[in-house]
């Protein structure tokens, strides 16, 4: 159900041939990154977190980890991650499929510089057998960004 929702708001954007569902499991980045033959940085990884209760999105590289300083300097918060069987309460996505589209009304999504260096990257699409191909932009505009935070590291000396 969740591929189909995010695959009907791509075509209102006259964009749902991006939308590639899978028969391989695409639930984690290493696994995503096989499946489409890319490299694990390009794989937009959807991390969902708590932030006075309610939920707040930040799209990261898929080589990426959140640095919890960098983390409570943006948002002033220590990260706490929803926890997976709160995630379709919270966001409307499975744990495997979370992603930045299609989310309840007024869920802030924001991405990391760590997704800067690539043109294309690749989201889930609301299951744990889908996936977006995106230039960086498209992503920007799609998952209605309020623009980018530097909350992660390890990704700098790849």
């Amino acid at each position: 159900m969740s591929f189909e929702k995010v695959k009907s708001y791509f075509a209102t954007l006259g964009m749902e041939d991006r939308c590639i569902s899978f028969t391989e499991p695409t639930a984690t980045v290493a696994e995503a990154a096989a499946v489409l033959g890319v490299e694990e940085g390009r794989i937009a990884k959807t991390m969902s977190f708590l932030l006075d209760g309610k939920p707040l999105i930040v799209v990261v590289a898929g080589d990426a980890r959140v640095d919890n300083h960098k983390y409570k300097t943006v948002f002033h918060k220590k990260p706490s991650m929803i926890p997976g069987a709160k995630c379709e309460e919270f966001i409307g996505h499975k744990p495997g499929g979370v992603c930045p589209f299609c989310l309840p009304e007024g869920t802030p999504v924001y991405l990391d510089v760590s997704l800067m260096r690539f043109s294309e990257v690749y989201p889930a699409a609301g299951t744990d057998h889908s996936a977006v191909r995106l230039s960086l932009k498209e992503l920007e505009k799609c998952a209605h960004s309020r623009g980018y935070v530097d909350i992660c590291k390890g990704w700098e000396m790849k």
